[in-house]
């Protein structure tokens, strides 16, 4: 964290979040996440927003951390989005594991979708998180990310 306070440049940065992704990867940190009460809260209430105040379109909830993909609905500031779901995940997580104190770290990374090809890979990368963290085989073997979600949604029904 003292590190992330004093980046010099754009690419010091970029080595510190890649830093701080690989620390996650290996399960360092508190992995509040990995009670699966909890786990199932934060998805749930990613996904009680969605087309509320974003468009969610990919997701997944480590044992230590959350990756998400978004588009935010005009006049919604993403800072006001990430403060009150940290605030209600971090109260409804505390409760369930009966602790006090920090649940979340206090900033978050966010970037900018370029283009088309920019989105896929950031689908790729968030939905293979739990594979690359060796959680388990495949995307859609994990049970709180959109790649689960999208394998094993019915399929719509066509009324005609």
């Amino acid at each position: 964290m003292r590190e992330l306070d004093v980046p010099n440049s754009t690419n010091d940065q970029i080595i510190l979040q890649k830093r701080i992704e690989k620390y996650l990867d290996q399960g360092y940190g508190a992995a509040f996440m990995k009670t699966h009460r909890v786990a199932e809260m934060v998805q749930s209430d990613l996904l009680h927003y969605d087309f509320r105040s974003y468009r969610l379109w990919s997701w997944v909830v480590m044992p230590n951390h959350i990756h998400f993909l978004m588009t935010l609905f005009e006049a919604i500031k993403l800072a006001n989005v990430m403060q009150s779901f940290k605030s209600l995940t971090s109260h409804k997580g505390n409760k369930i594991l009966g602790r006090k104190g920090r649940f979340w770290m206090e900033d978050y990374f966010d970037r900018y979708i370029r283009n088309a090809e920019h989105f896929s890979k950031t689908v790729r990368y968030i939905e293979s998180n739990p594979v690359k963290a060796r959680l388990c085989k495949t995307p859609d073997d994990w049970p709180y990310g959109s790649a689960r979600f999208r394998a094993h949604k019915a399929p719509k029904q066509i009324c005609r």
